[in-house]
């Protein structure tokens, strides 16, 4: 939910400035009006120290490593070239170059030397373990055999080479290890270089006032801390005004929701925050992202393997904060999958484990359709439903009963078709209570749509305004139902490519009597399940998204218009 805001003006003498914004940051609630790049040399000065002493804590970091890995690739290349002649040894090449005779490098394995071709050329063998290494003095001509490229180095220059780049990484690992001791106390510069930058920016937003006497801040808190403030503010030597802040004052919105929908404010802010006066999304979003992401995964096995990367990623630092969502979504995708009787891509209902709990799982067919197919539908009108729903409720809350009828007019008769659907197709209502609810909806909805959508206008301006909105929505909103069909296309096609992947090893595996068809047979269902959960988790995170950005945000009339709360605090 937006929690409510209190507005805080404040006047103070230009020498208590600094002293008075050093206060704000201990307190940290209070969000001041500030510019947010540098206006004046002092904070343009800190600007530059600031990326200066991030520069050189990123150089730390990687540019050190990758300067380490440099080395070693480095090493790694003189290693292997030492290793392919060392088995050559060392001769007198000035000498051998007096002589004019040539030297032909060739390895085979010692199985397929051949001692008839040392009847034919000067062969001298340097070694036959597992393979055979010889070499053809003087002609080669018509040697059955691929010549190796010959030696360019002496193995002695290799090694002395080796040597001096293993002196050259011990002592860059030394040097490296004692610029990484010097990251805490950097860090720590940079955080009040951070926290001075910071106060700077809303010293230079302060308005001057009584001719430059004075000055003048305003900023927002939470309401729920008025006391604590108000306690604080009376200590200081300043004079302060506080009251409620309003639409107009466009303050900043700061959510208050639980720990799972807080997991979610991140999607939210992808988008934007709303308005001071509109609606927290998140709530919404958190239940019906974590619905679409497990329907389009649609798998237990994969929401088990999403569970472990969301512990694993728990147990690092980069991207820790994530690793509660992750294994949200990951449990999420158990359920589903398990109600989807779908383990990596094999049905368990078919396993007599699951017999005696058949009955709990989705149906293949439903009404004659593919019941995956009906569930997306079906959860796609929930969804728009509640979404004009909330509409209504915001809107009545803004403008009023009589200012929002045309939108109790168009929720009345979609959401209430919806329920009067439904309940006559489950046999709650008869015939005859049916066509009169029908009825009664459609005159008091048709009403507020094309008579009374805007009560200060001309009734003929409202018919033709009604009609054209109902061509809109008639139109959209069937295109937005139809948009959740891709729910089940994404499910289907993570279960079919995965199923594949099964039926691709279960042929080479056979029957399983040969030790040597399990090796292809798990690479096979281990890579390919690999890609497909990839792929999945993919789609699965970009098309919910899309449906609660643009089918829902628009249904429900959300507008991101507001800005994110942003205390002046330590940091």
């Amino acid at each position: 939910m937006i929690e409510k805001m209190s507005k805080y003006s404040f006047i103070l003498l230009p020498s208590g400035k600094e002293g008075f914004l050093e206060k704000l940051q201990e307190l940290g609630l209070v969000d001041i009006t500030r510019s947010e790049k540098p206006v004046d040399e002092r904070s343009s000065e800190l600007f530059d120290r600031i990326a200066a002493r991030k520069l050189l804590i990123s150089d730390i970091e990687k540019g050190s490593d990758y300067t380490l890995r440099l080395l070693q690739e480095s090493l790694a290349a003189l290693r292997a070239e030492a290793g392919s002649i060392r088995v050559w040894g060392e001769w007198d090449r000035e000498a051998l170059a007096r002589t004019g005779i040539s030297l032909h490098f060739y390895c085979v394995p010692a199985k397929k030397y051949n001692p008839e071709w040392e009847k034919d050329y000067a062969i001298q063998i340097v070694e036959s373990v597992g393979n055979c290494w010889f070499v053809i003095a003087g002609d080669k001509a018509g040697f059955p055999v691929k010549e190796l490229p010959a030696p360019t180095k002496d193995l002695a220059v290799l090694e002395a080479d080796i040597s001096r780049l293993e002196d050259d990484e011990r002592n860059y690992r030394e040097s490296l290890e004692a610029r990484k001791a010097e990251l805490p106390a950097l860090r720590r510069e940079l955080a009040r270089m951070e926290e001075d930058f910071s106060r700077a920016l809303a010293s230079a937003a302060a308005e001057g006032a009584a001719e430059g006497s004075l000055c003048v801040f305003e900023g927002f808190a939470p309401s729920e801390d008025d006391a604590s403030l108000r306690e604080a503010f009376d200590a200081m030597d300043i004079v302060w005004f506080a009251e409620k802040a309003s639409v107009e004052d466009n303050p900043p919105i700061s959510f208050r929701n639980n720990r799972f929908v807080k997991m979610f404010e991140l999607l939210t802010d992808m988008y934007g925050r709303p308005a001071y006066n509109g609606f927290d999304p998140t709530p919404f979003i958190a239940v019906f992202f974590l619905l679409f992401f497990a329907f389009c995964m649609g798998d237990a096995g994969y929401g088990i393997i999403l569970i472990i990367i969301g512990w694993l990623l728990g147990r690092g630092e980069g991207m820790k904060d994530l690793s509660p969502l992750v294994m949200t979504l990951g449990a999420g995708t158990v359920l589903v999958g398990f109600f989807f009787h779908t383990f990596f891509s094999m049905d368990i209902a078919e396993w007599g484990i699951f017999a005696p709990i058949k009955g709990i799982f989705l149906p293949s067919k439903i009404a004659g359709y593919d019941g995956t197919m009906i569930l997306s539908l079906a959860i796609g009108v929930l969804h728009l439903c509640l979404a004009m729903v909330i509409k209504t409720v915001v809107a009545t809350k803004q403008r009023g009963f009589l200012g929002s009828l045309g939108v109790w007019g168009w929720t009345l008769l979609i959401v209430g078709g919806v329920a009067v659907a439904a309940f006559a197709l489950a046999g709650v209502l008869d015939k005859e209570i049916t066509q009169l609810a029908v009825i009664v909806l459609g005159v008091v909805s048709g009403a507020g749509i094309f008579l009374f959508n805007d009560i200060h206008r001309n009734p003929l301006a409202n018919i033709g305004s009604g009609l054209w909105e109902t061509y809109n929505t008639v139109t959209g909103l069937l295109g937005d139902v139809l948009s959740y069909l891709r729910l089940y296309a994404l499910g289907l096609a993570g279960a079919m490519l995965g199923k594949a992947f099964n039926d691709i090893g279960a042929m080479v595996l056979g029957d399983g009597s040969s030790f040597i068809s399990w090796i292809p047979f798990i690479l096979i269902v281990l890579i390919g399940h690999v890609l497909n959960i990839a792929m999945a988790a993919l789609g699965a995170f970009v098309h919910p998204l899309r449906l609660n950005f643009l089918e829902f945000f628009k249904n429900s009339g959300y507008e991101a218009a507001g800005r994110n709360y942003n205390p002046l605090k330590k940091q």
